[in-house]
């Protein structure tokens, strides 16, 4: 057994190399604050303070940064890994290069990694952050698409509202903001949400306007309310959804003590989270399927670089997908919203959602729950290539990957009217606010909720 709680530290910040050597369960608002002080920052830096390093890794992550810098694991220079049999070895691109691009996405399945070198940017004081209001999906792939070409630009992404309102967000590293009609800050209990504040925008003016926002209130935008999925909370509870509520519920809405909430309520079961990477091509017509088949809104897009061709790393799933126009990249779609309260249903929606998405060359990323089969799961990636790579380096007696990501659906079902005392428990965990009570007193106890106070 290898005991990985203590690897928490930043071990050393290089400012001639722009490096940073880290260990695994640093998360990205201490890696962050650690980096600012010598005037760097992390290439990719997932949106989610408390996302750590190696579980950016683990779970191949990507942010509004990765159309220019590819997947949070492209931004490393080496890895320090225990192999199944013990050994620790070192690699990089130039020493055991196919362990080191094949443990990426591989959830611990080939080893446990210990230690990483980080490459570092300068930092700016500012990402002054253009939002391009637009009037259809269309519209929005399209701009999409022609600002990833503008290298300039180090962040892009969208957030879509209905089928005819969407909103485009460029964003530049600055240290002068006199282009900016005016500083935001989203990150204190006061500040508005973020996509909120998008949404405001595109309700009074068609015209791109133009903020500067601190840097770090930037890259955790999305932490408070977890997007837009706390607003889910506020339904439950029957709770007034306003400035007041949101600053009164501060520290229950940021994305640690959410997603504890989320999972110990078992509430996890009930609301489909999926990011899906597919073709530039065929966006719209998913956007179109998610929008008649479940409704809700807002979605998520935002574009990535893909990496080289690495089985368990979202790529296009057939050389159909392969967009001409944009090669080399994916266009992620962020799915979070209500599925149904019946368990068969639910697990339904969410078949016809990864069914949806083959039909379409694209891909989801193995994070979120998976409901294939195994036969489905391996006609998507490659069981060759994972299982020459696992006997490789020794890892064949470890979990597969399959085996950390799906959904036991049986052993769920069998869960909730297998025995007299399960029966009784999903009824009584099915009267309202049970659950959530529960979920919200776990998130309390917490080390979360702490640090969000």
């Amino acid at each position: 057994m290898v005991d990985t709680s203590g690897l928490l530290h930043i071990l050393n910040v290089d400012t001639e190399r722009r490096t940073a050597l880290v260990e695994p369960n640093v998360p990205m608002d201490r890696l962050v604050e650690a980096t600012l002080l010598h005037g760097l920052v992390p290439p990719v830096v997932m949106e989610f303070p408390g996302i750590t390093v190696g579980g950016g890794f683990a779970g191949t992550a990507g942010e509004s940064s990765s159309f220019k810098h590819g997947f949070f694991d492209r931004t490393f220079n080496w890895m320090e890994i225990v192999l199944a049999n013990g050994d620790v070895v070192k690699c990089s691109d130039t020493e055991r290069r196919d362990l080191f691009h094949g443990a990426a996405g591989s959830f611990g399945t080939l080893g446990v990694a210990t230690l990483f070198e980080i490459r570092l940017l300068e930092a700016k004081e500012y990402v002054q952050l253009t939002y391009h209001p637009m009037t259809s999906v269309s519209e929005a792939i399209q701009k999409i698409g022609t600002e990833i070409e503008d290298l300039a630009n180090d962040y892009v992404d969208g957030i879509v509202f209905s089928l005819n309102k969407a909103v485009v967000m460029t964003g530049r590293l600055t240290n002068d903001v006199r282009g900016a009609s005016e500083v935001h800050r989203f990150f204190r209990a006061q500040d508005p949400w973020f996509y909120l504040h998008a949404k405001k925008l595109l309700s009074t003016s068609l015209d791109p306007v133009t903020e500067a926002i601190p840097l770090t209130d930037y890259l955790f935008r999305h932490d408070r309310g977890a997007f837009w999925t706390g607003v889910y909370a506020f339904e439950y509870f029957v709770t007034p959804f306003n400035r007041i509520t949101r600053w009164a519920l501060d520290s229950f809405m940021r994305t640690r003590v959410m997603y504890h909430a989320l999972h110990e309520s078992g509430h996890s079961q009930r609301y489909m989270i999926q990011d899906l990477a597919l073709p530039f091509s065929t966006v719209q017509d998913f956007i179109e399927y998610v929008d008649h088949t479940f409704g809700f809104y807002p979605l998520w897009l935002c574009p990535l670089r893909q990496s080289e061709q690495v089985s368990l790393h979202p790529h296009f799933s057939s050389d159909k997908g392969k967009d001409q126009e944009h090669p080399g990249m994916l266009l992620n779609v962020g799915v979070w919203g209500p599925g149904s309260s019946r368990y068969e249903e639910f697990v339904h929606q969410n078949r016809m959602l990864e069914d949806k998405v083959r039909e379409l060359d694209g891909m989801k990323w193995l994070y979120a729950h998976a409901y294939y089969t195994e036969d489905e799961f391996w006609s998507i990636y490659d069981r060759q290539w994972y299982d020459a790579l696992r006997a490789k380096y020794n890892a064949t007696w470890l979990p597969s990957v399959f085996d950390k990501v799906k959904v036991d659906v049986q052993a769920q079902s069998g869960a909730q009217s297998g025995s007299w005392i399960a029966w009784s428990k999903s009824v009584l965990w099915s009267i309202w606010p049970l659950s959530g009570l529960w979920g919200v007193y776990k998130a309390v106890m917490g080390q979360g909720y702490l640090m969000a106070r």
